[in-house]
């Protein structure tokens, strides 16, 4: 298959995962995840091929940008130690856990399991992030109060 024809397949499955993400109750990003891990073995697709690692940085910088514009200063003042405490968390739990698969199952080099762990860490954060937008559960109290109010 030609790279446009895998980027036309992706982008489909992209959108066909937001609506069943919205019906099925999953959050996008997991969702999303998954079918990108299936298709990719699916379709062999090189994780080095120049267009994949554009697409790829791309979205991460878009997705900085998202969670950065959606910081509350404030709130992030008052709500301090939970949000380090789940950064951290998000961070370390996977990091630790991609790193000693890698290293103790997978008999990669010490080097090549850190850098799955980096990896597949940082990755946990984005999805961790999206989990949250998604849920709510980065709302501010007033924002929680008065969703309702904005809906009808």
């Amino acid at each position: 298959m030609e790279p446009i024809q895998v980027a036309a397949v992706l982008a489909a499955v992209v959108v066909l995962a937001s609506m069943l993400s919205v019906e099925l109750g999953i959050s996008v990003a997991l969702f999303e995840l998954g079918l990108g891990v299936v298709l990719g073995n699916v379709f062999g697709l090189e994780p080095d091929a120049e267009w994949l690692v554009f697409l790829a940085s791309f979205a991460s910088i878009v997705l900085t940008f998202l969670a950065g514009a959606e910081v509350d200063p404030d709130d992030l003042r008052e709500r301090l130690g939970a949000s380090l405490t789940i950064g951290v968390v998000s961070f370390i739990g996977p990091f630790v856990v991609a790193t000693l698969v890698a290293y103790e199952l997978l008999d990669w080099t010490l080097k090549a399991s850190l850098i799955a762990g980096t990896a597949l860490s940082t990755t946990s954060l984005a999805v961790i992030y999206a989990v949250l937008v998604e849920t709510g559960l980065n709302r501010t109290p007033w924002q929680a109060a008065h969703v309702g109010l904005l809906r009808h």
